[in-house]
């Protein structure tokens, strides 16, 4: 390990805001700026972003942050970045002008190319060579429409005068000027055109797709050198670009979760869930998806992903929707009030269930209601509905992988509720480790950019650094647990039987 001086510049570019912190070698934070960019939607189920606004938003933000840290330019090694991962952008080669809008990982506008794969029976195909469903969630059909809707951006893309990449390429090609094009990975591997196995694009999935080759970035490891930038001439000498990582593996790999069987859950809008399971990957079944969690070096760690479609949003819905709350913390001083949840269970289907259960017909619920019921037993089976799907996808996750659990990482807002992390460790029977710093995703990208700059010679160095969490243990008996997660069994499958109406 170097000495410990210097100061490591990140960006985390999400769906809402771009923002620009500063930490310390030990991994602490020392500020951070934030900028809001608008969500754009052209029409009910698309969703875009402004690429031109992106930039600007990252360039002000690092020009602020670094303005009031003005003596301390000199201490800046590097700057990483850490990116929402499906979101791509087409911009021009010759410029990095952008020729379109960004398509945001939640626009559905590849539906009918997916729908037309699935029932052409290619799910097995691209489920083995790319370890992820055919859905738009993930980029590739909304690239082929976006080509097929805009001819022009096909002839460009086709004769090597446009690009198309995911926000991090985007971004380092901007900030250098136009003289690196390339992506890590954790991001590639999320575009259903890469190859687990290859670590590379894959041929047959860019034809499925009709998607030019030519046109996608060079791909290199997360803690590769990805060129270096001043900012558009803020800073007197180019800071060195090291440490590019997708958000949700930025938050694995900031919680060092180094070895198989080491698993983190993200709590958000939905949440991601994580498993380390080793250099090799495996057929993920019944709803999860493989991931590539980073690439070190020429070494390879893959991951088992589950992703909830609806967990803190529903606290969300509570505030402002139904009005039972006016604020999330105040749904934890509710569930507090009351000994227990009086039978009552909400079942958060409210755009369907993922994982273990992927029924996008189902809907929500609130079940058992009893005229003793209260706003509070509400609160409270909206919050124990968070942990019953965090232990549903964790229990088909350690099935899947062969692997056994003793910890669960947590990181997301909602780590900050006491009430909900205890319920997590009582029904999943693990201890959990809810991290203290809020930004992790940031902080995974800089953990690998230390790698590459030589700050940390391995990943002991950073095992080894301090982590700032707070532990919850089981300590609900196991009888009373399994009548809990019994119950909620009992409430998902009369969600399930019940047929919608359309």
């Amino acid at each position: 390990m170097s000495e410990s001086s210097g100061l490591f510049l990140a960006l985390d570019q999400s769906t809402s805001a771009t923002k620009a912190l500063l930490f310390t070698p030990e991994g602490q934070l020392v500020d951070q700026e934030a900028v809001a960019h608008r969500q754009i939607y052209p029409r009910p189920g698309w969703v875009e972003h402004d690429p031109d606004e992106i930039y600007a938003n990252t360039l002000a933000a690092v020009t602020t942050l670094l303005r009031r840290h003005t003596d301390r330019w000199s201490e800046l090694r590097a700057l990483s970045i850490t990116n929402q991962r499906e979101t791509f952008v087409v911009f021009e080669r010759d410029s990095g002008r952008p020729l379109h809008n960004a398509i945001v990982w939640q626009c559905t506008r590849g539906e009918a190319r997916c729908r037309a794969l699935q029932e052409a029976g290619y799910e097995p195909l691209i489920q083995q060579r790319a370890g992820l469903r055919i859905d738009t969630y993930f980029p590739a059909s909304k690239m082929q429409w976006l080509l097929d809707d805009r001819p022009d951006l096909r002839r460009l893309a086709q004769a090597g005068r446009a690009c198309i990449g995911t926000i991090d390429a985007y971004l380092i090609y901007r900030l250098t000027g136009g003289r690196v094009l390339a992506t890590d990975h954790t991001n590639a591997s999320r575009t259903l055109l890469y190859d687990l196995r290859r670590l590379a694009w894959d041929e047959e999935l860019a034809r499925l797709f009709a998607v030019p080759l030519n046109a996608l970035p060079e791909i290199r490891a997360s803690d590769a050198r990805f060129g270096a930038t001043d900012f558009d001439g803020l800073l007197p000498t180019p800071l060195p670009i090291c440490g590019v990582m997708g958000d949700s593996q930025a938050a694995l790999f900031a919680q060092r979760c180094y070895t198989p069987g080491s698993a983190k859950v993200t709590f958000g809008t939905g949440s991601s869930l994580l498993l380390n399971i080793g250099s090799a990957p495996r057929p993920a079944g019944q709803g999860l998806v493989t991931a590539v969690a980073w690439v070190l070096g020429d070494t390879p760690t893959y991951a088992f992903e589950g992703i909830t479609n609806f967990t803190g949003a529903t606290i969300q819905w509570l505030r402002d929707q139904l009005g039972l709350i006016h604020s999330a913390e105040e749904s934890e001083t509710l569930a507090i009030s009351v000994a227990d949840n009086a039978g009552v269970y909400l079942v958060p289907a409210f755009v369907g269930l993922s994982a273990p259960y992927w029924r996008p017909d189902a809907r929500a619920a609130i079940l058992g209601l009893t005229p003793s019921a209260t706003r509070a037993h509400v609160a409270r089976a909206a919050l124990e509905s968070i942990a019953y799907i965090v232990y549903d996808v964790l229990r088909l996750m350690q099935e899947e992988a062969g692997l056994e659990l003793t910890l669960i990482h947590a990181d997301g807002g909602a780590t900050r509720n006491r009430f909900l992390m205890q319920y997590v460790a009582d029904m999943t029977r693990l201890q959990v480790r809810a991290a203290r710093t809020a930004e992790l995703s940031a902080l995974g990208a800089v953990f690998a950019g230390m790698l590459g700059t030589g700050h940390f010679a391995s990943l002991a160095d950073l095992q080894a650094l301090p982590a700032d969490c707070v532990e919850y243990a089981p300590m609900m008996s196991r009888e009373e647990a399994a009548a809990l997660l019994a119950g909620w069994k009992r409430a998902v499958a009369q969600v399930l039987a019940t047929k919608q109406v359309i």
